[in-house]
């Protein structure tokens, strides 16, 4: 029994983490990915249920380093989908956050990038900024006073700062583009920027799109947020 609750504590916990590598490295599909999610919480909930059957009826078997072991690994397996389950019921489903809703800024060298994406690289619709306006009501246009050349220069060191992949900078048009690749299941997704320059003021937009999924559990509001704090943190060194 030690040894099976070990095994499948061990399996169940292979199966919450080696989804996201399995599907970065094109081994598997999005969706066996995602199914194995599932089977991990079953095999959680299995293994503790078989430690508990050892601990009640062979309590001689049970060791304090083989039952922590076990109820660790069931704990992530089982606590990690869920986690993710009621991240996704927190948030809307969408996967394309704009600080402009009526004018979002548009993907120029990112467009052929995504040709092969699930998500089109076209801005979702007002559905999408109905439930953005919700979820994110703080999202809006940013108001600076440094000029053009400079917003950009300090958003194309913000980016690169923030480890993400510089996809292009124009500074005559005031866009700075680039691509976020996730650590665990290697998503990319896409930002844009937009500098528009208006007399005394500079106005910038920011947008961030998935190439995959309906919803993004918040990353994209996130990820703006985190650009935001980093353009600022450039610009006030």
């Amino acid at each position: 029994m030690k040894i099976l609750v070990s095994l499948v504590s061990l399996i169940a916990f292979l199966l919450v983490l080696l989804p996201g590598p399995l599907y970065k490295f094109d081994v598997v599909e999005l969706g066996t990915a995602f199914a194995g999610f599932k089977f991990g919480v079953y095999a959680g909930g299995a293994a503790l249920l078989l430690l508990l059957v050892q601990v009640i009826f062979m309590r001689k078997t049970v060791t304090l380093g083989s039952a922590a072991t076990a109820v660790i690994f069931s704990a992530i397996a089982i606590a990690m989908p869920l986690n993710m389950m009621n991240t996704a019921k927190s948030v809307p489903p969408i996967h394309d956050i704009s600080t402009d809703l009526v004018n979002p800024p548009e993907f120029i060298a990112i467009a052929p990038l995504r040709a092969d994406a699930s998500n089109p690289v076209e801005y979702a619709g007002e559905e999408t900024a109905v439930q953005q306006r919700k979820a994110y009501p703080e999202l809006a246009t940013l108001n600076f006073a440094q000029s053009k050349t400079d917003l950009v220069k300090a958003t194309e060191q913000a980016v690169q700062n923030l480890g993400w992949e510089l996809v292009n900078t124009d500074i005559s048009k005031g866009i700075v583009e680039a691509t976020e690749t996730t650590a665990w299941f290697g998503f990319k997704d896409d930002v844009v920027v937009r500098i528009n320059d208006e007399g005394s003021e500079r106005f910038v937009d920011i947008r961030s799109k998935s190439r995959v999924g309906r919803s993004d559990l918040g990353k994209n509001a996130e990820r703006i947020h985190t650009l935001i704090d980093e353009l600022n943190a450039v610009l006030t060194k």
